[in-house]
């Protein structure tokens, strides 16, 4: 004689479609909403001993500007005593602002480059 198993049989009535999940609480999935990091400008400043031509390197070297505008910007900076050469996230812009600052002071020069909220 085979004997059959049954089926677990619940003491609840069985539910239907409109009663499935009945008494639960559904909480709503809350978007979080993420903003764009700040932005900084790296700005260099005028100095009367500064050469020219080191301030196009150090534009061309460490902000990856060609010739042309490595030149517009140094002109910028003669001309109105400072100059944007980039604008980047905070970590970056302070890193630029260190490596312009230490080429400056390898060269013996007193050049000065800062950073500021875009």
């Amino acid at each position: 004689m085979t004997q059959f198993l049954q089926p677990y049989a619940s003491t609840e009535p069985p539910r239907g479609p409109a009663e499935e999940g009945a008494g639960s609480v559904v909480v709503e999935k809350q978007l979080q909403k993420t903003e764009p990091p700040k932005l900084y400008q790296v700005v260099m400043l005028n100095d009367d001993f500064t050469p020219m031509e080191f301030v196009v390197y150090v534009l061309q070297e460490h902000f990856r500007h060609d010739i042309e505008s490595a030149t517009q910007i140094m002109l910028k900076i003669h001309h109105e005593g400072r100059g944007v050469c980039g604008v980047f996230t905070k970590d970056v812009a302070a890193t630029k602002v260190e490596l312009v600052l230490a080429a400056a002071r390898r060269a013996g020069h007193p050049l000065q480059c800062i950073l500021e909220t875009a």
